[in-house]
């Protein structure tokens, strides 16, 4: 939950046998979900994915929808809008962890317009979610295709083992295969291309580099929590009176050093930020900045590679449930370090991926903010549809 109107990511399956087991927690396409604990007022919807039944946790509750009474999408739209995250906010139970139950989300006021108004709502608000959701898997397809650029170049040296074979490095054009060699040398890495190096990250990027903000001044700051696990921008960079913590600008990459957030992936990197402006954020995340000829965006995609982040999960010290990776720790993992050319060239083909996502990123907000500015007009009946219509064709 958490990604939009759908539930998505990997599912896991159990046999038909136990979910007949466990009835009362199955849902079906069309339901709507709704956290139980732990991050209250999640919403989604439960897709249709050629299953007729999904098991749903003891976290999580559900509802079915009258389709003779109302829309699911609809309810979707009612159940995010900022009145109703407030009303189970405020009607959840305090005792222990925060929660809600069935007897809360029964007794939830609603208004339902007439069950064509409900359609024509979702429907619109829907098409602005379509485009949302489509940039989404845009943005997660170009950053796979950055990824698989990275690990070619610089994990399994493809180019070098095509050279070496006197064929063509698969999709790359003979200017670009001219810059890498045709055999390998012994390195404290391993094999690594002739005129490459094997270095320390520590050699091949700064780590935490100084950033200076006046103590108090307001700058924008990035939390643990908007810190992404999938995707490199942040959610969020409010104002705010600078204190203690991780100073960043664009072109650096912010990697969560701490269990479980490392693990879990969360990485972002920075380029959201006006020119020259610096940013604040948790002491709980390392800042990696790159040096040349490696281009900034290369310290993203080291973050984002399996290798790397096994070696950094298993450098983690501390107690259990504290335990936290050091930059003397990180800085010791050994990178292969391209010559100039190299270097150089890969920057040019990365740098067009990240412009291009975070032009969606940039469009996304646009449309979220408009389809949050509407929703609770058109809830209330403040504007028609067809109002709605207009403002939606002039900027989705």
């Amino acid at each position: 939950m958490g990604r939009g109107r759908w539930l998505d990511g990997e599912f896991a399956f159990v046999s038909p046998e136990k979910a007949d087991s466990l009835s009362a927690n199955l849902a079906r396409p069309g339901d709507i979900l709704f956290t139980q604990r732990g991050t209250l007022g999640q919403v989604a919807l439960v897709p249709d994915k050629g299953f007729d039944r999904y098991l749903i946790s003891q976290s999580q509750m559900k509802l079915t929808v009258d389709p003779a009474k109302a829309c699911a999408h609809f309810l979707y739209y009612v159940f995010t809008s900022a009145e109703q995250q407030a009303y189970i906010r405020q009607n959840a139970i305090q005792t222990g962890v925060p929660h809600t139950n069935l007897g809360i989300l029964r007794g939830t006021p609603i208004v339902l317009p007439s069950l064509r108004s409900q359609k024509s709502i979702a429907h619109l608000l829907g098409t602005l979610d379509d485009k949302i959701e489509l940039n989404r898997r845009m943005n997660e397809t170009l950053e796979a295709m950055a990824r698989a650029l990275f690990k070619s170049w610089f994990v399994d040296f493809d180019p070098v083992r095509a050279n070496a074979q006197r064929r063509q490095p698969t999709g790359m054009d003979a200017e670009t295969a001219k810059l890498f060699p045709s055999e390998f040398v012994k390195s404290e890495l391993g094999e690594i291309p002739k005129g490459w190096r094997s270095v320390p990250l520590s050699e091949a990027a700064e780590l935490n580099p100084l950033r200076r903000i006046e103590k108090g001044a307001p700058a924008p700051y990035v939390e643990m929590s908007s810190l992404p696990t999938t995707g490199h921008r942040p959610s969020a960079w409010p104002l705010r009176q600078a204190g203690s913590g991780a100073r960043f600008q664009n072109g650096d990459t912010l990697l969560a050093r701490i269990t479980p957030c490392l693990e879990n992936g969360k990485t972002g990197y920075v380029d959201f930020l006006d020119n020259g402006v610096v940013a604040w954020g948790s002491t709980e995340y390392m800042v990696v900045r790159p040096r040349a000829p490696l281009p900034p965006e290369w310290g993203y995609l080291l973050a984002r590679d399996n290798v790397f982040r096994e070696f950094a999960a298993q450098k983690m010290e501390g107690t259990t449930g504290r335990q936290r990776v050091s930059a003397d720790s990180l800085g010791r993992y050994v990178v292969a370090l391209p010559c100039s050319a190299v270097g150089e060239r890969f920057g040019q083909l990365v740098a067009v991926f990240f412009r291009k996502t975070g032009a969606n990123h940039d469009e996304n907000a646009t449309l979220a903010g408009l389809r949050d500015a509407l929703l609770p007009r058109l809830l209330s009946g403040e504007l028609s549809v067809k109002t709605a219509a207009q403002a939606v064709e002039a900027i989705a």
